[in-house]
This record gives structure tokens, C-alpha cells and sequence, in this order.
């Protein structure tokens, strides 16, 4: 017997909470929920949104890894709209999370908790112009600009991470020509400090339910 979630492969996980449907008061309920889980000694996991939203971009769905004991510690958001290269439908899911979670990597597809081995390379990795450059989207998360650094992930997605607040920051893009769109004007609001009214609501995102 176990007082924690556990994964075969993985041991001890924090369980994910993903609400069926979604719209401004399932959105409200988990911002509650995560504001209700704040500790005084730690920072609040945002819930990151881009905002304002791409044009023809809705949300398609939030989520929060944690328990009762442990209290919140990742989110993921979920957005869907139009793939800015013109291929059709594109999702974009993020995620913002303690270190060791692992719910990131689990989106992008990818083994381990986290990906501080992979941007440690990438950090000493050579610059632009060499053919083993790795390139990153560079979008602004609260006002500030923040690099993300692409990631190893399944063929079908392009996957980046990056810092924002002291939590990882992962953004992933099915199919993986959407992660064109980080390389537009992309910025990212945390709904934990303010839900925007206009906030527009799409179909629950099939990659929140278990399609990832």
C-alpha cells in the first residue's frame, strides 16, 4: 500500500485532474482550486493562456496535476485553431509545473520527469549558422521575454521548454509544423491572476483526454 499515485515505470506521480468539458466556470473552479492550494513558502503554479488569443484560436481545456497533501503542482492549458503554415487544425498545449513532474515531458512524448538534461545541451550547443545549431521560439510570458528551447519529442508534435517564475514552461504543438506559431507575437497571461471575460471556448482538446 501507497499514500501516493505510483506509475509502473515511473514510481510516485501526482495524479491529473482534467474536467470533462470546458468554459469560464470550469476555468473558474480550478483557478479556485489552485489558489485554495497555495503555500506561503512557494510560488503558485500559473495557469498559462495566450492572450490575446491567435485570431481563430479558442481554449480547449485546462488541468491540474496534485492532490490534497502535495497541493497543486502543474497545469496545463490547451488551445486549438488554425495551423499558421495553412495545413489545417493545430492544438497547442501548455504546461507550467514544478521540477520532477513530468507532465511536460509526458505531452511531448519524451522518457524522464523533466528536460534540464536536454536545454543543458542545448545551452552549449553552437550558435546560429553552424549545421547543429538548435533553433527556440522566443514569446513573452507576463510581459517578460522568454526563450524556449526545442526538445526531443515523437515525430507527430514539436515540443519546447524553457523557465518562467522558477517553474518549467513547456509548450507543445500537434502536428508539429504548429510550433511555427511560437515564432509569432505569442504572449502568455496567467489565468490564476485574472480570466479575461472574452476568453473564447472551443471543443474539449482530445489531447487533454488521452489522445498525447
Amino acid at each position: 500500500m501507497h499514500a501516493e499515485s505510483r506509475c509502473f515505470d515511473c514510481g510516485p506521480v501526482a495524479p491529473l485532474h482534467v474536467p470533462e468539458h470546458i468554459g469560464a466556470e470550469i476555468v473558474a473552479s480550478v483557478v479556485d482550486r489552485i489558489r485554495a492550494a497555495a503555500q506561503p513558502a512557494q510560488p503558485t503554479v500559473p495557469l498559462w493562456c495566450p492572450w490575446p488569443l491567435p485570431p481563430g484560436w479558442t481554449t480547449t481545456g485546462v488541468a491540474w496535476a496534485g492532490d490534497e497533501r502535495l497541493g497543486v503542482r502543474a497545469t496545463a492549458v490547451a488551445c486549438a485553431g488554425p495551423e499558421p503554415l495553412g495545413g489545417g487544425p493545430a492544438d497547442l498545449v501548455f504546461v507550467a509545473e514544478e521540477p520532477g513532474v513530468g507532465l511536460g515531458a509526458r505531452f511531448a512524448g519524451v522518457p524522464g520527469p523533466d528536460a534540464g538534461p536536454e536545454l543543458a545541451e542545448a545551452l552549449t550547443e553552437p550558435g546560429p549558422g553552424h549545421p547543429g545549431h538548435v533553433g527556440r521560439a522566443g514569446i513573452r510570458v507576463a510581459g517578460h521575454p522568454t526563450p524556449l528551447w526545442l526538445v526531443n519529442s515523437l515525430t507527430d508534435r514539436s515540443a519546447y521548454a524553457g523557465e518562467a517564475r522558477g517553474l518549467w514552461l513547456y509548450a507543445i504543438a500537434w502536428p508539429a509544423s504548429a510550433g511555427h506559431l511560437l515564432a509569432e507575437d505569442v504572449e502568455l497571461h496567467d489565468l490564476v491572476e485574472w480570466t479575461p471575460p472574452e476568453l473564447v471556448y472551443g471543443a474539449p482538446s482530445p489531447y487533454l483526454h488521452g489522445k498525447a
